[in-house]
């Protein structure tokens, strides 16, 4: 195994791989920006070292540097962890280069999953059902009316490049599509470099169901069950659970097998997440593939019994998955919560100094805070993930709502009372939510 280890992140997912890493005994190396210089990831990392100022593109995003202190610490490897440059084809390319080794796929993976375009014409060749809509960019918006005559409204605006939910938008009518192409392709230059554009058509009262799909170097991958992850705001996700409420056994395999599929087909190594929309009659169609951990890992974790970030180094080091697909568990019932530094009301960032915190101890949360501790606006205001596991979604229901009543943050405003009113709702304790349940159900109360 690796004896050593870069973090090339902050936060939660930090102070999670370092976990994972103690345990295994290897040594960890942390970054860290003028923000950050007293965070938890830097007290719990063998070694730290800054990398730029308090903005993200002067510190987390400066891969030469982080590269330069790689070098520097003698790190045999680095792990990314998820947003800033996880899904970075340069930093895999540079870390080949120099004879470290990345924790995710190959470059050219990366980059052929990080366009929507590329991604959905190699799904198409593999067979893998796709949204329909259109596999090439559209570089004007009197073209995009035109081509929105063929897909038909409401359609589903999107970046290419985009992710978290920028450059996405949904339009209803001719009239909002002009004014919404010139905006997202504005956004999508400033946030990504690129402002390619596309469109599909809508698929409404449609979950958000992710597969989990793990490979190793030699042929073998499977897939560990599915995510629901319907519960969103922004188009970003907010309460995660595994297994889905709403799929079916059948589809529940079929899904799997299909994401098996696609990740071989572009030679997948690592851990990767395939995301699907399922329509109300349980059709489901591929809507992107995620090249790296994900925020929601730990409902999968909960209900396999598996460390993925272990099994990340596991691969990455070259060694065969210890398992089958037949030898996959999956046990009980998970729901994860993420906790945001944001006015529960307009879901706008909230930054501040935390000035008293509680966290119960009872379940598993995987966080960064502490008293004192400055939530800047330079970052995702996430701070924590509260994740619940019952023998049953009740009760696992139960203990994340419990949990999340004894949380106390003071200093700032967070999100709890919203994910209380979710977990409290008749249709998301029936199981019975889609995509929709947020502005549905919450905002228009």
């Amino acid at each position: 195994m690796f004896s050593k280890l870069l973090i090339a992140n902050r936060g939660e997912i930090a102070v999670r791989i370092i976990k994972t890493c103690k345990r295994l005994g290897i040594s960890t190396v942390a970054v860290y920006s003028e923000a950050d210089v007293s965070a938890m990831h830097v007290k719990l990392a063998d070694e730290a070292y800054e990398v730029g100022g308090a903005r993200v593109h002067e510190s987390y995003l400066n891969l030469e540097k982080i590269i330069e202190i790689a070098k520097k610490t003698r790190a045999e490897a680095i792990h990314p962890g998820y947003g800033l440059l996880s899904e970075n084809p340069i930093l895999a390319e540079r870390c080949e280069e120099e004879g470290i080794v990345f924790i995710g796929p190959a470059a050219d993976v990366i980059a052929q999953m990080g366009s929507k375009i590329e991604s959905r014409k190699t799904m198409i060749q593999a067979g893998v059902p796709v949204v329909p809509g259109i596999v090439a960019p559209i570089p004007t918006a009197e073209e995009a009316k035109e081509i929105a005559k063929s897909i038909g409204y409401p359609l589903m605006l999107k970046a290419s490049a985009g992710g978290g939910g920028i450059g996405m938008q949904v339009v209803d009518n001719e009239q909002m599509l002009i004014q919404a192409f010139r905006n997202n392709q504005t956004r999508a230059k400033n946030f990504f470099g690129n402002d390619e554009m596309y469109m599909e058509k809508l698929v409404t009262n449609a979950h958000h169901i992710e597969i989990q799909v793990l490979a190793d170097s030699f042929g073998n991958t499977v897939y560990l069950w599915e995510r629901e992850c319907s519960v969103q705001r922004r188009n970003q996700k907010v309460i995660e659970e595994a297994p889905s409420p709403f799929v079916s056994e059948q589809t529940r395999r079929k899904m799997g097998e299909i994401a098996v599929k696609a990740a071989k087909a572009i030679g997948y190594k690592n851990a990767g997440t395939i995301e699907f929309l399922v329509d109300e009659q349980e059709n489901f169609y591929f809507l992107e593939m995620n090249t790296r951990l994900q925020v929601e890992h730990p409902v999968t974790e909960a209900i396999t019994g598996l460390d993925l970030v272990e099994h990340q180094l596991r691969v990455a080091y070259g060694e065969a998955l210890s398992f089958t697909q037949g030898e996959v568990d999956r046990n009980g019932h998970a729901i994860e919560a993420r906790i945001y530094a944001e006015d529960p009301k307009t879901f706008f960032p909230s930054p501040g100094e935390i000035q008293f915190l509680q966290l119960p101890s009872s379940l598993r949360i995987d966080h960064f805070l502490e008293e004192g501790l400055r939530i800047t606006p330079f970052y995702d205001p996430m701070m924590a993930k509260v994740i619940a596991h019952g023998a049953n979604r009740e009760e696992a229901m139960q203990q994340l709502r419990a949990a999340l009543e004894e949380i106390k943050i003071e200093g700032i405003k967070t999100n709890i009372p919203m994910l209380l009113q979710v977990l409290q709702d008749e249709v998301f304790k029936n199981g019975i939510y889609t995509t929709s349940f947020v502005s549905k159900r919450l905002i228009q109360k």
